[in-house]
């Protein structure tokens, strides 16, 4: 549910995954992490060494290589050494865990036999080569059957989506949105032990701090009597059930929506809508308010008022050309919102208001929360967007990322370390060159904009 971002948390679905690989600005390009398995299958190939710890069910073992990231935890030398040391690790949070009120028998029961998955130490440090647009992500997420399903739970949950607005006052439309985009409406929620792959990871790699509490925290939720342990399965850095929570915002956002004495959010939908309406209603959700609106960008605009940390009115954007997409007025003139255009100056813009960066807490990607408030949209009955996507534009692979990243630096408007993987600075950087060569300050990393740093 809080989705995994360096030095925060996270859901890693597909989804996320997905949006994380988009040629897209997004500051947490870069931070989301996690494999494609629940939407294509793996794309990873193991080789090298297998490793002592097998991979669960059947799945790919580890491949025994050092993990793409260089961060000295992730060499396959420190994780073997880790590896070995895993049971002492284990057992070395007993104290933390006794602190947290769990009795020494749960906690040795629910940690008996526990053997790392280390395949989790490649999914984590995958860099994948080639990216989605933000139409293909789209089209994968916002699609025909997906809609359909979604009305169908809408109908067959109606009780229960009407109590859980009347009560945090959260669109039932968004929740089921969540529901349907995290895990398809619980058909792809993860096959992994969340026990199992958050015990690895607070014993082995780069985030062993974070995950130690993740760990606990699951060991919290087994203690209290939520969930039993063959519920608790979920994505390789344990977000679980329907709406990926992970272990930590369990604890901080579920409820007992039926007063049943459990907060079971995986096969409870009365606690699974309410828990997710509260996690929304938490972060600032504006009830009765919308996420954001498709506008027209008006020719010769100037793209560097496109940044998140611009908040202006809409009357103030009225005042620079921008109209809502539909021809539509805007509701409300006095609300401030921010302008995202996610494929440049070729594809459509929108206006995002507070409710838009309320989904933005629950994921950190741009690219997942447009996806999340244009299925609620769709769900309430609205439209596609109305202006098309530059679907002629070919994505970059990661050697032409990296590429893109090296020619900005060597002319001084990239100042970090290329690696491939964009994200604000990258982002900027473009959009600093453009505006010297007088092309749109729009960001969007196309071939075009490749060939123009090469001197073509």
């Amino acid at each position: 549910m809080r989705h995994l971002v360096t030095g925060a948390t996270g859901s890693l679905t597909g989804a996320t995954m997905l949006a994380a690989a988009l040629l897209f600005p997004l500051q947490a390009q870069a931070q989301a992490q996690n494999g494609l398995s629940n939407l294509f299958g793996g794309i990873f190939s193991g080789s090298g060494p297998t490793p002592q710890a097998a991979a669960p069910g059947g799945a790919q073992p580890w491949s025994g290589e050092d993990g793409a990231s260089g961060h000295p935890l992730m060499t396959a030398a420190a994780i073997r050494e880790a590896a070995g040391n895993f049971s002492n690790c284990v057992a070395g949070m007993w104290p933390d865990a006794a602190r947290r009120g769990i009795t020494q028998e749960n906690f040795q029961r629910f940690t008996e036999g526990l053997a790392p998955d280390l395949r989790i130490m490649d999914l984590m440090d995958s860099q994948p080569e080639f990216t989605k647009s933000i139409w293909d992500y789209l089209d994968i997420l916002v699609n025909d059957n997906r809609l359909a399903k979604g009305k169908e739970i809408l109908a067959q949950y109606k009780a229960q989506f009407d109590a859980a607005e009347r009560t945090y006052g959260v669109d039932r439309t968004i929740i089921a949105a969540i529901w349907g985009i995290e895990s398809n409406y619980s058909t792809q929620m993860g096959d992994r032990s969340v026990l199992q792959s958050t015990a690895t990871l607070a014993c082995i790699g780069r985030r062993q701090a974070y995950f130690k509490d993740e760990f606990l925290s699951a060991l919290e939720i087994l203690n209290r009597g939520d969930l039993r342990p063959e519920q608790m399965r979920g994505s390789w850095a344990g977000a679980f059930g329907p709406t990926q929570f992970m272990p930590t915002a369990f604890k901080r956002f579920a409820v007992d929506g039926d007063g049943d004495g459990r907060r079971d959010v995986v096969d409870n939908p009365t606690d699974l809508i309410a828990s997710t309406a509260n996690n929304l209603k938490k972060d600032g959700w504006q009830s009765g308010q919308t996420w954001g609106f498709e506008v027209v960008v008006p020719q010769g605009f100037n793209y560097m008022l496109a940044d998140r940390a611009r908040m202006m009115t809409i009357a103030q954007w009225e005042k620079l050309g921008l109209k809502r997409a539909t021809g539509q007025p805007f509701p409300n003139p006095a609300e401030k919102a921010y302008l995202l255009a996610p494929a440049g100056a070729q594809g459509p813009g929108f206006l995002m208001l507070q409710n838009f960066r309320v989904i933005m807490k629950y994921n950190p990607a741009e690219a997942y929360a447009l996806a999340i408030g244009h299925f609620a949209d769709r769900l309430r009955g609205g439209q596609p967007f109305v202006q098309p996507w530059p679907r002629q534009e070919r994505e970059l692979s990661r050697n032409e990322r990296l590429e893109l990243q090296q020619l900005l630096a060597q002319r001084g408007f990239y100042k970090g370390t290329p690696d491939g993987q964009f994200g604000g600075q990258t982002r900027d950087a473009l959009r600093n060159f453009q505006a010297s060569i007088g092309a749109p300050a729009d960001g969007f990393a196309s071939s075009d904009v490749l060939d123009r740093l090469r001197g073509r």
